[in-house]
């Protein structure tokens, strides 16, 4: 199984502190790979909110192309950070380029146009970018999107933040989604490594899809060029929540919804029962089937877990007002939360949902049993 941390905090904090809590849950991961999140900037990009800042692995001549890709298109570089490791790689980990973070100015026709159209070329860019560097592998575009850095790599969690000096204050942030091991149900591949980004929505999972193939052939058939990709099948889990936001036009308290409707029975006597019905109908090819507990971050900076009806894979949710974390194991909290009440501790079932606003103060339990928002 994989193992799951992610950390929601008021005050920028250090990413090692979920690659600790990482550690300490390591009987629980095969140590095979990391990839990791990291969002609502502090130092320098913390400065830049708005710069869309590319993120991946780079070879020289990668680079190159990327420069003259994003200079093609009137984009000049405002700030960039490089992962140079100053050790040997650790055992199993290829040597494979510069790991880069680099923010950018977007062309003044572009910063004009409305908000929706520029996410739209900035993901549009971003799937180019990919598709440009599969033959030849110099180019591995993680994200291109304002306030977000995604670094992914094969090797031990640890040994890996070690190797590229996460512990720097230029990637401190508030928002941290963090995962312990590489996908393994199909080839090594880091765009299989969790977490999945598309649009300001972010997940990562620790279970197995079986419902992966129906669910992707439906989102592949949307039309929407941001769903692709597909080398895990735990991706599906972001693009449904990115349906679910931007299609359908509802927030995270009808994710469940869904993702694991309510049975007939349930839905008797709900006073959302007609719309939940109509939501079971429509969206009934997104329906998952476990076991899969899912952590995940909105483009709101909002925080949540998940689990399907199996609820087969660990997960606990803890914190104090100002920080609070989601951990697969209760000892990656004690790792990096030990001071909290302990007994405020939550541990979501299948109709819950654990969310914790970008205020961090306390952590909100929405179950699917009780009555909805109202859609926006």
């Amino acid at each position: 199984m994989c193992r799951l941390f992610a950390l929601s905090s008021r005050d920028p904090v250090s990413p090692m502190r979920a690659i600790e809590a990482l550690n300490v849950m390591k009987e629980g991961h095969d140590g095979s790979g990391v990839g990791l999140f990291l969002s609502d900037l502090g130092g320098p990009f913390g400065e830049m909110k708005d710069a869309p800042i590319l993120s991946g692995i780079f070879t020289d001549e990668g680079l190159n192309r990327v420069d003259a890709y994003m200079g093609e298109r009137g984009f000049v570089t405002r700030y960039t950070l490089e992962l140079d490791p100053k050790t040997k790689a650790p055992l199993g980990t290829p040597i494979r380029g510069t790991y880069l973070a680099r923010a950018y100015e977007a062309p003044a026709d572009l910063k004009a146009k409305p908000q929706a159209e520029r996410e739209l070329a900035y993901m549009l860019m971003r799937v180019e970018l990919r598709v440009m560097g599969e033959a030849s592998e110099d180019i591995r575009v993680f994200s291109f999107w304002p306030d977000t850095v995604m670094v992914k790599e094969v090797g031990d969690p640890m040994a890996i933040g070690e190797y590229l000096g996460l512990a720097r204050p230029e990637l401190d942030c508030r928002r941290i989604l963090a995962q312990g091991r590489q996908n393994t149900n199909y080839a090594i591949n880091l765009y299989a490594c969790h977490p999945f980004f598309l649009q300001g929505v972010c997940t990562m999972t620790n279970g197995e899809n079986t419902a992966f193939v129906p669910i992707r052939e439906y989102l592949l058939s949307r039309g929407f060029p941001g769903y692709m990709g597909y080398q895990s099948d735990s991706e599906v889990f972001a693009h449904i929540m990115h349906y679910t936001l931007n299609r359908l036009q509802f927030g995270i308290e009808y994710y469940k919804h869904v993702i694991t409707p309510l049975s007939d029975a349930e839905m008797e006597g709900h006073a959302d029962r007609a719309l939940l019905a109509r939501i079971k109908q429509t969206c009934r090819k997104l329906i998952i089937d476990g076991p899969n507990c899912v952590i995940g971050c909105l483009p709101d900076k909002t925080m949540f877990m998940v689990q399907d009806r199996k609820k087969l894979r660990p997960g606990v949710v803890g914190g104090k007002p100002g920080i609070f974390a989601f951990s697969s194991e209760i000892c990656g909290l004690d790792a990096a939360i030990p001071d909290r009440d302990q007994y405020a501790d939550f541990q979501p079932m299948h109709l819950d949902t654990a969310i914790v606003r970008p205020e961090c103060q306390e952590v909100t339990i929405c179950n699917q049993l009780q009555s909805l928002p109202r859609p926006h």
